[in-house]
């Protein structure tokens, strides 16, 4: 069976690339990371991928805003093949830095829509939040995930406040399903800070389009494959897998089931 391909986009400043490309390759796929100027250099390169991921770091320092310059080059000089590839049936994930390039493009949350009408800004707490949250998986639409489940995954950012344009936008992503990952508490239950760790609007963690094939989430699901990568796996036992391997999983079942 072929292994779907997928690119691990680069520019200066991603830092999580190669725990990226890692994940996709234990779920079974075959992953390349590329230097955004190579896309630019040969545009038929991406259509050779299946599975475009857009990973964590902080692309050009976060200088304008996190995820700013980044969105702008990738539409400037890749736009017309990044639209082709989310139009046809392929997949894209953003994580943490990565969702936040897909908002500012407006890949996410998509629709009929190409504009931003949602962004992350600066953390309540006005600090770099680095920890470990639990996530409620609300929606059946994303392919990446299945609902009914709360997971652990870690944070690593200044600039998570998930914001929508109005209130008109948020109620639009929750009716048609598109809110895929909510902040919770423990025990499942409405969370205060830091369960909520930047302040984001009805807890909202992650999104996908509507179609489900894009995903955009703050925390990172790279670095919870394994199950030794669980903070407390030593005291409570070891699982045979992280929380996070199940997404790139599903990624990879997308194309070959």
């Amino acid at each position: 069976m072929t292994k779907p391909r997928v690119c691990v986009l680069r520019v200066a400043g991603t830092n999580c690339d190669v725990e990226t490309m890692w994940a996709f390759e234990k779920a079974g796929a075959e992953a390349v990371r590329l230097h955004v100027n190579r896309l630019a250099e040969r545009r038929k390169l991406l259509d050779s991928f299946q599975i475009l991921a857009v990973p964590g770091g902080f692309s050009y320092g976060d200088d304008i805003a996190a995820g700013r310059v980044q969105a702008v080059e990738l539409m400037h000089r890749l736009g017309n093949e990044v639209r082709s590839f989310v139009t046809a049936d392929k997949l894209v994930i953003g994580i943490c830095n990565g969702f936040q390039v897909l908002v500012k493009t407006g890949l996410l949350p998509g629709g009929e829509s190409k504009e931003q009408v949602v962004t992350l800004a600066a953390n309540d707490s006005n600090r770099f939040e680095d920890r470990w949250v639990y996530l409620r998986v609300e929606t059946p639409r994303s392919v990446f995930i299945s609902p009914g489940q709360t997971i652990y995954l870690p944070v690593a950012h200044a600039e998570g406040k998930f914001i929508p344009e109005n209130d008109e936008v948020l109620e639009a992503l929750k009716g048609r399903g598109q809110v895929v990952f909510r902040y919770v508490s423990s025990d499942g239950g409405e969370p205060a800070y830091p369960e909520n760790p930047n302040g984001s609007v009805d807890d909202v963690a992650g999104i996908c389009d509507p179609t489900g094939r894009i995903l955009g989430m703050m925390p990172h699901p790279e670095r919870h494959v394994e199950g030794w990568h669980h903070p407390r796996w030593t005291r409570e036992g070891l699982k045979d897998r992280g929380d996070g391997f199940q997404i790139f999983r599903n990624a990879v079942h997308y194309f070959t089931a």
